[in-house]
Protein backbone atom coordinates (compact mmCIF):
# COMPACT_ATOMS: atom_id res chain seq x y z
CA UNK A 1 0.00 0.00 0.00
CA UNK A 2 1.27 3.46 -0.91
CA UNK A 3 2.05 5.64 2.11
CA UNK A 4 1.66 9.38 1.57
CA UNK A 5 2.72 12.07 4.03
CA UNK A 6 0.73 15.30 3.64
CA UNK A 7 1.79 18.61 5.15
CA UNK A 8 -1.42 20.44 6.00
CA UNK A 9 -4.40 19.14 7.90
CA UNK A 10 -7.38 21.48 7.68
CA UNK A 11 -7.11 23.14 4.26
CA UNK A 12 -9.34 22.42 1.28
CA UNK A 13 -6.78 20.32 -0.59
CA UNK A 14 -5.64 18.40 2.50
CA UNK A 15 -9.21 17.46 3.40
CA UNK A 16 -9.91 16.51 -0.21
CA UNK A 17 -6.78 14.34 -0.26
CA UNK A 18 -7.94 12.50 2.85
CA UNK A 19 -11.30 11.82 1.26
CA UNK A 20 -9.87 10.66 -2.07
CA UNK A 21 -7.26 8.44 -0.41
CA UNK A 22 -9.92 6.73 1.68
CA UNK A 23 -11.84 5.90 -1.50
CA UNK A 24 -8.70 4.34 -3.01
CA UNK A 25 -7.51 2.58 0.17
CA UNK A 26 -4.30 4.64 0.13
CA UNK A 27 -2.54 5.14 3.46
CA UNK A 28 -2.46 8.93 3.60
CA UNK A 29 -1.95 10.93 6.78
CA UNK A 30 -2.18 14.70 7.08
CA UNK A 31 -0.02 16.52 9.61
CA UNK A 32 -0.39 20.09 10.78
CA UNK A 33 0.28 22.23 13.80
CA UNK A 34 1.49 21.61 16.42
CA UNK A 35 3.18 18.40 15.18
CA UNK A 36 4.27 20.01 11.92
CA UNK A 37 4.57 23.79 11.81
CA UNK A 38 5.93 25.22 8.57
CA UNK A 39 6.41 28.58 10.27
CA UNK A 40 8.80 27.10 12.83
CA UNK A 41 12.56 27.70 12.40
CA UNK A 42 12.99 23.95 11.96
CA UNK A 43 10.25 21.58 10.91
CA UNK A 44 9.84 18.22 12.61
CA UNK A 45 11.75 16.23 10.01
CA UNK A 46 11.89 13.17 12.25
CA UNK A 47 8.10 12.98 12.08
CA UNK A 48 8.42 12.46 8.33
CA UNK A 49 11.24 9.95 8.61
CA UNK A 50 9.32 7.90 11.18
CA UNK A 51 6.30 7.76 8.88
CA UNK A 52 8.54 6.36 6.10
CA UNK A 53 6.46 7.74 3.23
CA UNK A 54 6.45 6.68 -0.40
CA UNK A 55 5.67 10.29 -1.34
CA UNK A 56 5.29 13.69 0.33
CA UNK A 57 2.67 16.27 -0.65
CA UNK A 58 2.74 19.82 0.66
CA UNK A 59 -0.84 21.04 0.86
CA UNK A 60 -0.13 23.59 3.59
CA UNK A 61 0.06 27.29 2.82
CA UNK A 62 -0.48 30.81 4.08
CA UNK A 63 -3.40 31.83 1.87
CA UNK A 64 -4.67 35.04 3.51
CA UNK A 65 -3.84 37.13 0.45
CA UNK A 66 -4.77 40.53 1.91
CA UNK A 67 -3.32 39.88 5.37
CA UNK A 68 -0.02 38.89 3.78
CA UNK A 69 0.46 42.52 2.71
CA UNK A 70 1.13 43.41 6.36
CA UNK A 71 2.63 40.06 7.41
CA UNK A 72 4.95 39.02 4.61
CA UNK A 73 7.48 37.54 7.04
CA UNK A 74 5.03 34.91 8.25
CA UNK A 75 3.71 34.30 4.74
CA UNK A 76 7.25 33.69 3.49
CA UNK A 77 8.08 31.37 6.38
CA UNK A 78 5.06 29.18 5.68
CA UNK A 79 5.09 29.42 1.89
CA UNK A 80 8.84 29.28 1.26
CA UNK A 81 11.07 28.28 4.17
CA UNK A 82 8.89 25.42 5.43
CA UNK A 83 8.28 23.88 1.98
CA UNK A 84 12.01 24.01 1.24
CA UNK A 85 12.65 21.89 4.33
CA UNK A 86 9.98 19.41 3.26
CA UNK A 87 11.57 19.23 -0.17
CA UNK A 88 14.98 18.65 1.37
CA UNK A 89 13.69 15.76 3.50
CA UNK A 90 11.97 14.21 0.48
CA UNK A 91 15.25 14.43 -1.44
CA UNK A 92 17.08 12.83 1.47
CA UNK A 93 14.54 9.99 1.56
CA UNK A 94 14.51 9.66 -2.26
CA UNK A 95 10.73 9.95 -2.45
CA UNK A 96 8.62 12.15 -4.78
CA UNK A 97 7.76 15.62 -3.49
CA UNK A 98 4.64 17.43 -4.74
CA UNK A 99 4.15 21.10 -3.86
CA UNK A 100 1.14 23.33 -4.56
CA UNK A 101 1.68 26.87 -5.83
CA UNK A 102 -0.51 29.58 -7.31
CA UNK A 103 -1.48 31.79 -10.24
CA UNK A 104 -0.42 34.80 -8.10
CA UNK A 105 3.19 34.32 -9.24
CA UNK A 106 2.06 36.08 -12.45
CA UNK A 107 1.15 39.75 -12.81
CA UNK A 108 -2.05 39.05 -14.74
CA UNK A 109 -1.14 41.26 -17.67
CA UNK A 110 -0.84 38.59 -20.35
CA UNK A 111 -3.39 38.28 -23.13
CA UNK A 112 -4.23 34.59 -22.97
CA UNK A 113 -3.47 31.67 -20.67
CA UNK A 114 -0.15 31.47 -18.85
CA UNK A 115 2.20 28.57 -19.56
CA UNK A 116 4.89 27.27 -17.25
CA UNK A 117 7.51 29.09 -19.32
CA UNK A 118 5.96 32.55 -18.97
CA UNK A 119 7.79 35.20 -16.94
CA UNK A 120 6.76 35.37 -13.30
CA UNK A 121 6.12 38.78 -11.77
CA UNK A 122 4.08 38.65 -8.54
CA UNK A 123 2.33 41.88 -7.59
CA UNK A 124 1.87 41.33 -3.87
CA UNK A 125 3.28 39.76 -0.74
CA UNK A 126 1.36 36.51 -1.10
CA UNK A 127 2.54 36.01 -4.67
CA UNK A 128 6.12 36.85 -3.72
CA UNK A 129 6.04 34.35 -0.86
CA UNK A 130 4.74 31.61 -3.16
CA UNK A 131 7.33 32.38 -5.83
CA UNK A 132 10.07 32.22 -3.21
CA UNK A 133 8.59 28.89 -2.24
CA UNK A 134 8.88 27.58 -5.79
CA UNK A 135 12.49 28.72 -6.00
CA UNK A 136 13.42 27.36 -2.57
CA UNK A 137 11.77 24.01 -3.22
CA UNK A 138 13.58 23.50 -6.52
CA UNK A 139 16.89 24.58 -4.98
CA UNK A 140 16.46 22.05 -2.16
CA UNK A 141 15.16 19.28 -4.42
CA UNK A 142 15.62 19.49 -8.22
CA UNK A 143 13.31 16.48 -8.61
CA UNK A 144 10.37 18.25 -6.93
CA UNK A 145 7.09 18.69 -8.79
CA UNK A 146 5.33 22.04 -8.37
CA UNK A 147 1.66 22.39 -9.30
CA UNK A 148 0.27 25.89 -9.77
CA UNK A 149 -3.48 26.14 -9.31
CA UNK A 150 -6.07 28.91 -9.01
CA UNK A 151 -9.48 29.91 -7.65
CA UNK A 152 -9.75 26.87 -5.36
CA UNK A 153 -13.14 25.98 -3.87
CA UNK A 154 -14.68 22.90 -2.25
CA UNK A 155 -17.30 21.78 0.26
CA UNK A 156 -14.71 22.47 2.98
CA UNK A 157 -13.56 25.60 4.78
CA UNK A 158 -13.95 29.13 3.46
CA UNK A 159 -14.11 29.77 -0.27
CA UNK A 160 -15.85 31.86 -2.91
CA UNK A 161 -18.69 29.42 -3.62
CA UNK A 162 -19.70 29.06 0.02
CA UNK A 163 -19.39 32.81 0.56
CA UNK A 164 -21.69 33.55 -2.39
CA UNK A 165 -24.33 31.08 -1.23
CA UNK A 166 -24.16 32.48 2.29
CA UNK A 167 -24.59 36.06 1.06
CA UNK A 168 -27.58 35.00 -1.03
CA UNK A 169 -29.39 34.08 2.17
CA UNK A 170 -29.42 37.70 3.35
CA UNK A 171 -28.80 39.95 0.34
CA UNK A 172 -31.10 40.78 -2.56
CA UNK A 173 -28.33 42.46 -4.55
CA UNK A 174 -24.60 41.79 -4.82
CA UNK A 175 -21.71 43.32 -6.71
CA UNK A 176 -19.03 40.96 -8.03
CA UNK A 177 -15.86 41.79 -9.94
CA UNK A 178 -16.24 41.12 -13.67
CA UNK A 179 -12.84 42.18 -15.07
CA UNK A 180 -10.76 39.39 -13.52
CA UNK A 181 -10.79 35.99 -15.26
CA UNK A 182 -9.41 32.61 -14.30
CA UNK A 183 -9.95 28.87 -13.90
CA UNK A 184 -12.21 27.85 -10.99
CA UNK A 185 -10.61 24.71 -9.57
CA UNK A 186 -12.38 22.15 -7.39
CA UNK A 187 -10.16 20.90 -4.56
CA UNK A 188 -11.35 17.27 -4.91
CA UNK A 189 -10.23 17.43 -8.56
CA UNK A 190 -6.81 18.68 -7.41
CA UNK A 191 -6.60 15.84 -4.89
CA UNK A 192 -7.49 13.21 -7.46
CA UNK A 193 -4.89 14.56 -9.88
CA UNK A 194 -2.16 14.61 -7.23
CA UNK A 195 -2.88 11.00 -6.24
CA UNK A 196 -2.80 10.00 -9.91
CA UNK A 197 0.59 11.69 -10.25
CA UNK A 198 1.90 9.87 -7.19
CA UNK A 199 0.78 6.56 -8.68
CA UNK A 200 2.64 7.34 -11.91
CA UNK A 201 5.90 8.49 -10.40
CA UNK A 202 6.11 5.79 -7.74
CA UNK A 203 5.06 2.94 -10.02
CA UNK A 204 7.69 3.92 -12.58
CA UNK A 205 10.22 4.68 -9.87
CA UNK A 206 11.14 7.63 -12.04
CA UNK A 207 10.17 10.79 -10.16
CA UNK A 208 13.44 12.33 -11.31
CA UNK A 209 12.14 12.46 -14.89
CA UNK A 210 9.08 14.46 -13.86
CA UNK A 211 10.64 17.21 -11.76
CA UNK A 212 9.54 20.73 -12.64
CA UNK A 213 6.55 23.08 -12.72
CA UNK A 214 3.07 22.20 -13.94
CA UNK A 215 -0.22 24.06 -14.15
CA UNK A 216 -3.15 22.25 -12.54
CA UNK A 217 -6.47 24.04 -12.86
CA UNK A 218 -10.05 23.44 -13.88
CA UNK A 219 -10.86 23.41 -17.58
CA UNK A 220 -12.44 26.56 -18.97
CA UNK A 221 -12.29 30.16 -17.83
CA UNK A 222 -14.77 32.67 -16.43
CA UNK A 223 -14.89 35.95 -14.53
CA UNK A 224 -15.69 36.14 -10.82
CA UNK A 225 -19.05 37.61 -11.83
CA UNK A 226 -19.74 34.68 -14.14
CA UNK A 227 -18.60 32.23 -11.48
CA UNK A 228 -20.98 33.77 -8.95
CA UNK A 229 -23.87 33.81 -11.42
CA UNK A 230 -23.41 30.11 -12.21
CA UNK A 231 -23.24 29.32 -8.48
CA UNK A 232 -26.56 31.09 -7.88
CA UNK A 233 -28.16 29.34 -10.85
CA UNK A 234 -27.16 25.97 -9.44
CA UNK A 235 -28.31 26.98 -5.96
CA UNK A 236 -31.69 27.96 -7.37
CA UNK A 237 -32.19 24.35 -8.43
CA UNK A 238 -32.20 23.54 -4.72
CA UNK A 239 -34.64 26.34 -3.86
CA UNK A 240 -31.92 28.73 -2.74
CA UNK A 241 -32.53 32.48 -3.13
CA UNK A 242 -30.92 34.20 -6.11
CA UNK A 243 -29.77 37.81 -5.71
CA UNK A 244 -29.30 40.32 -8.51
CA UNK A 245 -25.58 40.21 -9.39
CA UNK A 246 -24.16 43.50 -10.59
CA UNK A 247 -20.85 43.72 -12.40
CA UNK A 248 -18.04 45.58 -10.64
CA UNK A 249 -14.64 46.64 -11.89
CA UNK A 250 -11.52 45.92 -9.88
CA UNK A 251 -11.25 49.66 -9.22
CA UNK A 252 -14.72 49.64 -7.68
CA UNK A 253 -13.76 46.84 -5.29
CA UNK A 254 -10.36 47.81 -3.84
CA UNK A 255 -8.45 45.29 -1.72
CA UNK A 256 -5.10 45.53 0.14
CA UNK A 257 -3.54 43.03 -2.28
CA UNK A 258 -3.67 43.42 -6.04
CA UNK A 259 -5.37 40.51 -7.79
CA UNK A 260 -4.20 39.33 -11.24
CA UNK A 261 -6.62 40.51 -13.91
CA UNK A 262 -5.81 37.36 -15.85
CA UNK A 263 -5.34 34.12 -13.88
CA UNK A 264 -5.83 31.74 -16.78
CA UNK A 265 -3.47 28.76 -16.61
CA UNK A 266 -2.59 26.63 -19.63
CA UNK A 267 -2.52 23.01 -18.43
CA UNK A 268 -1.28 21.40 -21.64
CA UNK A 269 1.98 20.26 -20.03
CA UNK A 270 0.06 18.36 -17.34
CA UNK A 271 -1.95 16.53 -19.99
CA UNK A 272 1.09 15.81 -22.14
CA UNK A 273 3.17 14.53 -19.22
CA UNK A 274 0.69 12.69 -17.03
CA UNK A 275 -2.41 12.32 -19.21
CA UNK A 276 -4.39 14.36 -16.69
CA UNK A 277 -6.99 17.00 -17.55
CA UNK A 278 -9.29 18.41 -14.89
CA UNK A 279 -13.04 18.54 -15.62
CA UNK A 280 -14.83 21.59 -16.98
CA UNK A 281 -15.36 24.04 -14.14
CA UNK A 282 -19.15 24.07 -14.60
CA UNK A 283 -19.38 20.30 -14.03
CA UNK A 284 -17.23 20.41 -10.91
CA UNK A 285 -19.12 23.41 -9.56
CA UNK A 286 -22.41 21.53 -9.95
CA UNK A 287 -20.96 18.61 -8.01
CA UNK A 288 -19.84 20.94 -5.24
CA UNK A 289 -23.15 22.82 -4.98
CA UNK A 290 -25.18 19.60 -5.05
CA UNK A 291 -23.02 18.24 -2.27
CA UNK A 292 -23.37 21.36 -0.14
CA UNK A 293 -27.15 21.12 -0.29
CA UNK A 294 -27.21 17.34 0.19
CA UNK A 295 -25.14 17.74 3.36
CA UNK A 296 -27.44 20.41 4.78
CA UNK A 297 -24.77 23.09 4.70
CA UNK A 298 -27.33 25.18 2.80
CA UNK A 299 -31.08 24.82 2.40
CA UNK A 300 -33.10 22.83 4.89
CA UNK A 301 -30.86 21.93 7.83
CA UNK A 302 -30.60 18.29 8.75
Amino acid sequence: MTRIFVAGKSGQVALSLQEAAAEDSIELVCFGRPELDLAAPEINAQLIRDFAPDAIINAAAYTAVDTAESDEVTATAINAHGPAELARVAHELSVPFLHISTDYVFDGGKDGAYTEEDTVNPQGAYGRSKLRGEEAVMAANPDAMIFRTAWVYSPFGKNFVKTMLTLAESRDTLGVVADQVGNPTYAPDIARALLDVVAIVTDRDAARKFGGIYHLAGSGTVSWHGFASETFKLGQQHGHPVPVVNQLTTAEYPTPAKRPANSQLDCTKLQDTFGITLPEWQASLKGCVDRLFASGTFGAKK
